[in-house]
């Protein structure tokens, strides 16, 4: 039976549409019997089709960030010029996930394993399926989006015009492998979860607090805490006001992730740890990052922990056509959420260059 979990509701995230695209096979060799895919859309799409823009979310995210600090008039996402096709990925909550799954054969610990590939082919026959859209004239996402943008260049490279992947690389490293398995132990650690076959969520909320604890030391940077940034910070809640950076790690990245499923998290976090789109080259990463034809725009994040310049710019060096973009912010990969101005003009102006390329 499917759980009732608030945080996935279009209350909490913003509207979106569930829209099937049937039985999907996995590259893992499970199956989703009817894979529903939750689509938040903005702007219009042109009579020729040339004006989408696709965005796949990040790990614990969906599409409400994008439409909360990225996506608007003005912008260089804007509505008014492009049709915007934001995609939860597989297994994040609003998308068939486990605790959403209708088939027992696949809901909470039974949930199949998910790669980033399986969210591109299911991104490719949702748009082309759904909407029409054969070629995109730009794919941007963060993170875990991040790798999927690099997928899709490398995969779908004729479908490509333009690509930004955000804080995130094409092949994930063995140190980010081993940080995220940290993430997820300290979920499954907790006796609560019980195999993944908890009753709520809350069920699993010392895992859960333990899983944001590392998120706080790893995704926000010693800059961020020295500095106090904290304090700029609207809270989640109105009305609660942070005194100590505790006070914030309680009452904002505790208070956040203990709102979210731990199998969803668990789901998201094994195919983040295996991203690698050497796979479509038999293990040859340059000559993977080879195939890309679409300008690209390589933008990592300046003090990111995850996904570190250095890690990102190796990959650049290897992909035609590109350029390296470092954007900063005092939040490190967590300036993805946007807490900054000045990290979201540097977004705007790179999107606004890399767009006006033909």
């Amino acid at each position: 039976m499917a759980l009732d979990i608030p945080f996935y509701t279009a209350e909490a995230q913003g509207p979106y549409d569930l829209v099937s695209i049937g039985r999907f096979e996995l590259e893992e060799g499970g199956v989703i019997p009817d894979l529903q895919l939750a689509v938040a859309t903005f702007g219009t799409l042109a009579e020729d089709k040339n004006n989408a823009i696709l965005i796949p979310t990040w790990f614990s995210g969906t599409h409400a960030t994008w439409a909360q600090a990225y996506i608007g008039p003005g912008r260089a996402l804007d509505p008014e010029r492009y049709f915007i096709v934001v995609v939860n990925q597989i297994g994040n909550g609003l998308s068939t996930s486990p605790h959403n799954a209708d088939d027992p054969s696949i809901a909470m610990s039974k949930f199949p394993h998910v790669r980033i590939g399986d969210d591109v082919r299911a991104q490719e026959q949702l748009l082309r399926e759904h909407f029409g859209i054969e070629r995109l004239a730009l794919v941007v996402g963060g993170s875990m989006g991040a790798q999927q943008t690099w997928e899709w260049a490398v995969r779908f490279p004729d479908k490509v015009v333009r690509a930004a992947p955000i804080a995130g690389t094409a092949q994930n490293t063995p140190h980010d492998f081993l940080f995220t398995r940290t993430l997820l132990d300290a979920i499954t650690s907790d006796p609560g979860f019980n195999g993944g076959e908890y009753a709520a969520p809350t069920d699993v909320i010392a895992g859960l607090h333990r899983h944001a604890d590392i998120w706080a030391t790893m995704g926000l940077t010693t800059d961020f805490w020295k500095t106090e940034f904290w304090r700029g910070i609207p809270p989640l809640v109105e009305g609660m006001q942070f005194e100590t950076y505790d006070d914030f790690q309680n009452g904002f990245i505790r208070l956040l992730f203990g709102l979210m499923d731990p199998n969803a998290l668990l789901t998201m976090g094994w195919k983040w740890q295996r991203g690698d789109v050497a796979r479509n080259a038999d293990g040859d990463l340059a000559a993977a990052l080879g195939r890309i034809t679409a300008r690209m725009f390589v933008m990592p994040i300046e003090q990111d922990m995850f996904f570190p310049p250095r890690d990102c710019a190796a990959e650049q060096k290897l992909t035609p056509g590109s350029e390296l973009r470092v954007l900063h912010s005092i939040a490190g990969h967590f300036g993805l959420f946007g807490f900054e101005q000045s990290y979201l003009d540097e977004v705007d102006a790179n999107l606004r260059e890399l767009l006006a390329t033909t």
